[in-house]
């Protein structure tokens, strides 16, 4: 199963769900689940209201779209989002995606609820020969190595 959904927090909050634009789209445009302000030089994890679920060996990939690197000076702060199969609904995390976006630019940006601004792929991955790795995920964003405090 590949899809997303709404995390219960959103649920009622009349947004929509990612899609893509055109037959040949490979991301799924994500929209801010809420309106907020990006100070210059401030790094903000927008809410999306979504959480993604895919089959074991397939990872979804954030990144920013096009135009907000040149017309907003917005770049996501971690260059690449990487949102494992196990991240939603794992035993501490419902799995909610944030963008985490910096501003790069002189002047605030505001995104309005409901304001595209990344595209998530769904990509396939590989691992080496003999990884055994049956560690569980617990936790939210950040949560294989440190949590953010």
């Amino acid at each position: 199963m590949r899809t997303f959904a709404f995390i219960a927090q959103y649920q009622q909050a009349n947004l929509s769900l990612p899609q893509r634009h055109t037959k040949e789209s490979a991301g799924y445009d994500l929209a801010a689940a809420e309106t907020v302000i990006i100070h210059p030089g401030e790094v903000h994890l927008v809410p999306t209201g979504l959480k993604a679920y895919m089959p074991r060996g397939e990872v979804l990939l954030i990144i920013i779209r096009s135009s907000w690197a040149v017309k907003k000076r917005c770049v996501l702060a971690n260059q690449v989002g990487v949102i494992d199969a196990d991240y939603a609904d794992n035993p501490d995390n419902e799995g909610h995606i944030f963008i985490p976006l910096e501003n790069r630019g002189p002047t605030s940006v505001t995104i309005e609820a409901g304001e595209r601004i990344a595209q998530g792929l769904f990509v396939p991955f590989a691992v080496t020969d003999g990884d055994d790795s049956q560690n569980p995920r617990s936790g939210g964003f950040g949560s294989t190595s440190h949590p953010i405090s």
